[in-house]
């Protein structure tokens, strides 16, 4: 069966029969077909007489109109199933028909959501929103859905047949009763139609509060001195600042951007303090005590005491090395700038760089050129297929399937179970792109009605510059990282095999979702790992072992400082969707950053303003820190000895990544370590990973 399937695909060996890959190195290295595939300029052939299969080869999407038809047909099929759910007899048929309404709505809604922010046509992205707002419409009809609730809750009150299904269906029904919950449909008539007004009152607000934290703020050329406005653009008479300009050498350059780019605008602070408000009332409207305890419902978190109490424990372990970090800070820019040695928040991302680059020697442009693309997609191939017996194959999309002719697309095979899923890697930065580094689900994974398996698609978007005709893309050490990263979260959705699409891959609680990309990152910097690929593209030379060495312990640098700063993010997210508090946004974050921080609050600033996970992640901004303190117990107690074993690899996708969120978060974490971590578990986890005892594996080079 692995033979036909393989006999399917068309890797890009073209490529290496047209000499591109020649041309672009000009040397001894070889690559493998992924490679080769990631380190040369797409060349597509002209497919003249080729059909136009549709944007992830949805017919209908071969043209901008196919948006409506693709929509107004799952909204069709939402109608028949909601009848076909409200008919059928308590049974594991319920939940079936649940979950295929689900994943009817999410085919069309998620693939949407990439399109109107990836695709390069405004016409797409138009036709791609107003998709968004239609099924979101048609979902929040179905929350608030009495007569298809009951259908639900008929179920979960009949024990004896509730007692009859299997674990994963009783689990993915009790989630579809939680999302009716969350939205009120125990409510009143009354109540409940608040509730639906509420829900889409915040929609609006979340749109307007991202849409203004990206927005550049202007100020007068004449206000800055003019040796500085060559770092900003310029409109007219004005200098446009969109960003922190935090790597920016001058303290000048640093402290305007900062100062202008977060000085606060009162519409959108009226946009954040409403947004806020909605959110509690309506927590409270549907029974929780605020926005947070409805948030953390289901996470392995719990609860905001529980969030509370591990940041806390995390600043206590810390506040020493924390006040160390900054007073190396102060040390360094006394030393750049005597004139001005008080370190403010503008410095911080600066100065623990410099100290970083001046201890350990670690300039990227050192790096970069181990780390071609082609080098970096081979070693993820030689991982996987160590870990899970799982090969990345190389595919050549079929006319109008891809956005952009520059998208790569990989085949995901298992060596025994055949075809996975599919990739779609859009790497290369273009004009408009979202300068963000995330994964998109299209399609989740589910079991179907005939025993075949809906395949999952997903696509990993970064900004990477373009390969040359001289030079192939090259990572820097962060970039290499982010890439293993976002890799992580793609082979969840891939090794995942739910039963439901509702819990495939990475539809799990948020502070677990980052477990599998998070432990990438330490693959990423084990010397065992990077020795299977990182080799010079000119020479074929591999990197040194001692500048892995120094890479993985000028991390811990400043490290302290940099979670303290997490810390300072997850604590404000916190309090903000905790109990209303009668004094102003700005006034409680003044005191979250004197009592969680350390560097003063600079006047006439407002940072929360540019908090745009608030929307995504709100109340659950410290899942960044939790799943990372998960990852590094799974790294020390099942990878460290031995990185590439293959038994650990399959315990890893059995115990953890093949549930998606079928499973109870904190059962998976308990299966892999063989016990129950607590609060204080966690917060050692994190904080041993900044000794300098515990180094990132180096091999011995005497023994």
């Amino acid at each position: 069966m692995l033979t036909v399937i393989m006999s399917a695909y068309r890797p890009l060996l073209c490529l290496l029969r047209r000499g591109t890959a020649a041309r672009v190195c000009r040397t001894v290295t070889t690559w493998s077909p992924v490679g080769a595939a990631f380190n040369a300029k797409v060349h597509r052939r002209l497919e003249l007489y080729q059909q136009n299969v549709g944007l992830f080869g949805v017919p209908e999407l071969a043209s901008v109109e196919g948006f409506e038809v693709v929509q107004d047909r799952a909204l069709q099929e939402t109608e028949q199933l909601v009848e076909k759910a409200c008919l059928c007899p308590p049974g594991v048929q319920t939940v079936e028909i649940f979950d295929k309404l689900s994943d009817s709505l999410c085919r069309v809604a998620d693939m949407a959501d990439f399109i109107k922010v990836a695709h390069p046509d405004p016409s797409y992205r138009e036709a791609a929103e107003r998709t968004c707002i239609n099924i979101g419409t048609m979902v929040e009809r179905l929350n608030t859905n009495v007569e298809l609730s009951k259908s639900l809750k008929d179920l979960l009150d009949n024990k004896e047949i509730f007692a009859k299904l299997d674990p994963e269906t009783r689990r993915v029904a009790e989630l579809f009763m939680f999302d009716f919950e969350i939205s009120g449909i125990h409510l009143d008539k009354k109540k409940r139609k608040e509730a639906v007004n509420l829900n889409v009152k915040l929609l609006d607000l979340s749109n307007q509060f991202l849409m203004s934290c990206h927005m550049p703020n202007r100020i007068e050329k004449r206000a800055l001195p003019e040796h500085i406005h060559q770092h900003f653009s310029k409109e007219g008479e004005h200098v446009q600042i969109s960003g922190l300009h935090a790597d920016a050498p001058d303290d000048l350059v640093r402290e305007v951007a900062y100062k202008v780019f977060l000085y606060p605008n009162a519409n959108v602070m009226h946009i954040l303090e409403e947004l806020l408000a909605c959110r509690d009332k309506l927590a409270c409207l549907v029974g929780y005590e605020s926005y947070a305890h409805r948030a953390l419902k289901g996470t392995m978190a719990k609860s905001p005491e529980a969030v509370m109490s591990f940041l806390q424990q995390i600043t206590d372990k810390l506040s020493d090395r924390t006040e160390r970090d900054f007073k190396m800070m102060r040390d360094m820019k006394t030393k750049l700038n005597p004139k001005n040695s008080e370190v403010m928040p503008w410095d911080h991302p600066y100065f623990s760089g410099v100290i970083r680059a001046e201890r350990f020697n670690i300039e990227p442009s050192l790096y970069s050129p181990y780390f071609s693309l082609g080098a970096c997609m081979e070693g993820l191939n030689g991982l996987f297929t160590q870990l899970y017996g799982v090969s990345l194959l190389a595919e050549q999309p079929s006319v109008g399937e891809v956005w952009s002719e520059d998208v790569r697309k990989l085949a995901v095979v298992h060596e025994t179970e055949g075809l996975l899923g599919y990739i779609y890697c859009d790497f290369f930065y273009r004009p408009e792109k979202p300068y963000q580094d995330c994964h998109f689900t299209i399609r989740g994974g589910r079991r179907l009605d005939d025993g075949q398996y809906q395949l999952p698609m997903v696509v990993l978007m970064l900004n990477l510059p373009h390969p040359t005709r001289s030079a192939p893309t090259c990572l820097s050490p962060g970039m290499m990282e982010n890439l293993f990263h976002e890799m992580g979260h793609a082979m969840h959705s891939m090794l995942g095999r739910t039963r439901y699409q509702h819990v495939t891959g990475t539809r799990c609680a948020t502070d677990f979702a980052e477990v599998p990309s998070i432990l990438m990152e330490y693959f990423a910097t084990d010397y065992r790992v990077i020795s299977q690929f990182a080799r010079h593209y000119q020479t074929g030379q591999p990197l040194p072992q001692s500048m892995v060495a120094r890479l993985c312990e000028s991390k811990k640098v400043c490290g302290a400082a940099d979670t303290q700063l997490q810390v300072f993010y997850a604590i404000l997210d916190q309090v903000y969707h905790g109990k209303p508090q009668n004094r102003s946004l700005t006034d409680i974050m003044i005191d979250m950053q004197k009592k969680y921080y350390g560097l003063p609050y600079v006047t006439n600033t407002a940072w929360q303003l540019r908090f745009s996970h608030l929307i995504g992640y709100g109340a659950k901004y410290y899942s960044y820190l939790m799943s990372r303190a998960v990852a590094s117990m799974v790294w020390k107690q099942c990878f460290y000895k031995d990185p590439l074993n293959r038994e650990t690899g399959e315990r890893y996708r059995r115990e953890m990544l093949a549930h998606g969120g079928a499973k109870e978060p904190m059962l998976m974490v308990e299966g892999m370590l063989q016990n129950r971590p607590s609060i204080e578990d966690f917060v050692n986890a994190l904080v041993s990973d900044l000794d300098p005892d515990f180094e990132t594996f180096i091999m011995d080079s005497e023994g």
